[in-house]
């Protein structure tokens, strides 16, 4: 049986790459759920899965591309982070060498500045999509925009190393760092997970806690975001009333812990040298340290991609151990081109609670992002979103749906539509710093990115630069909550 079988959780799907062989991968398309069973690297139990044929071969058939791409990213991660070590060096050598043309002069005059990777000014592949630092001058405290601006700045910041988010937040955001953090996961064994967190200066009372989403490099987080095992999560651990399936692999990135699942308090380590904080339990730590100190503080979760889906799972569990005193401080909840994370019944759950605490939960589409389109919604794997979506087209225009349009990224109606508005990006990306003013000038880069996006479209809507720009020219929407 795979190693992730649990007792926290009535329910369950564990499908566990690391164990599987390829002929365990080929055994998913062809064995019975009872010769599965019997495999290291796959286990289940759940009684109301749809019985019907083509829906268990269609969840056949993703979980069998799950475990393989997920064997591909562990063969290959070296390899794939060395070639993004290697794209960053270059990127960094020529935005610190003035570029192409600099680099080469400096290269003749023997002075060529070479960045080192843990400096503040060091900038991963996402920030050389967008390289922007400081808040829109238009966008002041009390603005609609202020919080999600804010936010994504956050968000956007996470995925670079702790000198630069430390410099960027003091010298650009003029605010106070607090901290920069690395996380444990449990079943990878390994330090996957970001966070960041700071302090509004001239509002001493918000605290912005941001958590990393997908580094395009980074093996562990494509497995964390591909991992579509799933839990059925009891409301305590110590009560069979359950709240619904929820994706394991975004739970393990945040703290789940192994046969516990998610106990309210963690016991303290045996060995007092082993310094493995998990996202969930850390965050939660510093934020009461803080906000006890100041009564009138209340705070804001946010993440982009991967970082999302971890913001939302974060207030999640805050709900599921009833931590009443910090929900009443949370601000708000801000995502950007956030995946699904749970399914029907969990989504009743959170919008119960997000109505009980008065929770303000915006979730962020741009356009054809195809990430908040993933995992589909279908029958084969229960996800579905909750409560409103801020969505907005190519010309940044929104407006407050149900639902984002074309739910599911792979669906025949919407190819030409999707290529037409993946040439329009293109065409937008050369004429939008004249048409709404230079800081709105793409790089190199990021129109590069836009011309791949013609054969994949949605993908470069899926980056930081989009959703920027959502924040400071789109309208600003305000959630309605659907129960």
């Amino acid at each position: 049986m795979a190693a992730g079988a649990e007792e926290f959780c009535k329910d369950y799907l564990v499908v566990d790459a690391k164990e599987a062989s390829l002929y365990d991968i080929a055994s998913i398309l062809i064995c019975s759920t009872d010769s599965l069973k019997k495999k290291r690297f796959y286990d289940e139990r759940y009684e109301d899965v749809e019985k019907s044929t083509t829906v268990n071969l269609r969840r056949r058939r993703l979980i069998f591309s799950s475990v393989v791409l997920q064997k591909l990213l562990i063969w290959t991660k070296k390899p794939l982070a060395l070639t993004g070590s290697l794209i960053e060096m270059w990127l960094n050598l020529l935005s610190s060498n003035g570029g192409l043309f600099g680099l080469m002069i400096n290269r003749l005059r023997g002075k060529v500045v070479k960045p080192e990777e843990s400096s503040e000014k060091f900038m991963s592949v996402a920030g050389e999509l967008d390289r922007r630092l400081k808040l829109d001058a238009s966008i002041r405290k009390g603005d609609g925009r202020y919080n999600p601006s804010v936010s994504m700045m956050a968000a956007k910041f996470s995925y670079e190393n702790e000198a630069f988010v430390k410099a960027a937040v003091q010298d650009h955001l003029k605010m106070v760092f607090i901290g920069f953090y690395k996380f444990w996961n449990d079943y990878q064994n390994q330090f996957t997970t970001h966070a960041s967190m700071f302090q509004d200066a001239s509002d001493p009372n918000l605290i912005v806690v941001a958590l990393r989403g997908t580094s395009p490099f980074d093996a562990n987080d494509w497995i964390t975001d591909l991992d579509i095992s799933w839990y059925q999560l009891k409301h305590t651990n110590d009560s069979d009333d359950c709240i619904g399936r929820v994706h394991g692999g975004f739970m393990k990135a945040l703290g789940l812990q192994k046969i516990k699942g998610w106990p309210k308090e963690l016991e303290p380590p045996q060995d007092p040298n082993d310094h493995h904080p998990f996202a969930y339990y850390k965050i939660r730590e510093k934020l009461r340290e803080i906000l006890e100190k100041n009564p009138n503080a209340k705070f804001i979760v946010t993440g982009h991609s991967l970082g999302g889906a971890l913001a939302i799972l974060f207030v999640a569990v805050l709900g599921l151990h009833e931590e009443k005193w910090l929900l009443k401080r949370l601000e708000g909840v801000y995502t950007f081109g956030q995946p699904r994370v749970g399914d029907e019944s969990f989504g009743r759950h959170m919008m119960n609670m997000i109505e009980d605490y008065n929770v303000n939960y915006f979730r962020y589409v741009y356009c054809n992002d195809l990430v908040p389109r993933l995992p589909n919604d279908d029958k084969a794997l229960f996800f579905k979103h909750f409560g409103a979506t801020l969505y907005f087209n190519s010309f940044y225009g929104g407006k407050v749906m149900k639902e984002e349009p074309n739910k599911n990224y792979f669906s025949l109606l919407w190819v030409i539509p999707k290529y037409l508005n993946a040439i329009w990006e293109v065409i937008r990306s050369f004429i939008l710093p004249y048409w709404k003013g230079k800081e709105y000038k793409e790089e190199t880069i990021e129109k590069l990115l836009r011309m791949f996006g013609l054969i994949i479209p949605g993908l470069a809507a899926h980056g930081p630069k989009d959703y920027i720009d959502v924040t400071r020219l789109g309208t600003d929407l305000v959630p309605t909550i659907e129960r």
